[in-house]
């Protein structure tokens, strides 16, 4: 079963369609969508946190006061939780959050995604993204054309002069077909992706 998609010119208006596999008409899994996005997520965190413990504060050698007659309760170091400058009881330490998912549940994950993002018609596709220079008043004219306002624009390959008349808007990220992640196609209102590029899209979920 193929999908159609409308292609857009970049000025405005509409020049054909295009037939792209069904990965573009996927049913909406958003348990399966939820579980990809968090598992990104998670891979994202540094877990880089660390406190000492008692085993690794410096010191502690020896006894800080003999075991008996001083009045004072027993106490074999000064590394201790309870003395100041000792060690943490319960302390944080480094720790992975990536969680595995398989390449099957992403490669369907992503299929989902796109399909709802065809379905509610935030996915924009145009015939072609070029400039000569690095515009940002241009870029923002084009995306304006396409009613794209906070958008991500998505090439086949990467595109300097793109990347930089983007690099002023706040609403507006650019990146290759080969860079998308669930994350970025949830977090913006439009997606605008060139002819080329849902062609490698179409091609990897397959």
């Amino acid at each position: 079963m193929s999908v159609q998609l409308a292609i857009n010119k970049s000025g405005g208006g509409q020049s054909g369609t295009l037939d792209l596999s069904d990965a573009f008409g996927a049913a909406y899994n958003e348990a399966l969508i939820h579980q990809v996005v968090t598992a990104y997520q998670a891979g994202a965190r540094a877990g880089t946190r660390a406190q000492k413990n008692r085993a690794s504060v410096a010191g502690g050698g020896a006894k800080p006061w003999r075991q008996k007659g001083t009045g004072r309760a027993r106490a074999g170091t000064i590394t201790s939780p309870i003395f100041r400058g000792g060690g943490r009881a319960f302390p944080a330490s480094t720790r992975d959050y990536s969680q595995k998912v398989n390449r099957k549940m992403y490669r369907a994950a992503m299929r989902s995604i796109l399909s709802e993002l065809n379905r509610q018609e935030r996915l924009v596709v145009v015939d072609d993204l070029s400039m000569d220079a690095p515009k940002t008043g241009a870029l923002v004219k084009t995306l304006a054309a396409l009613e794209a306002g906070k958008a991500l624009v998505v090439l086949a390959e990467d595109n300097a002069n793109i990347e930089l008349s983007a690099r002023n808007l706040n609403t507006v990220a650019v990146c290759n077909s080969h860079e998308i992640d669930p994350v970025s196609l949830l977090s913006f209102d439009k997606i605008v992706v060139t002819v080329d590029a849902v062609k490698n899209i179409d091609e990897a979920l397959k």
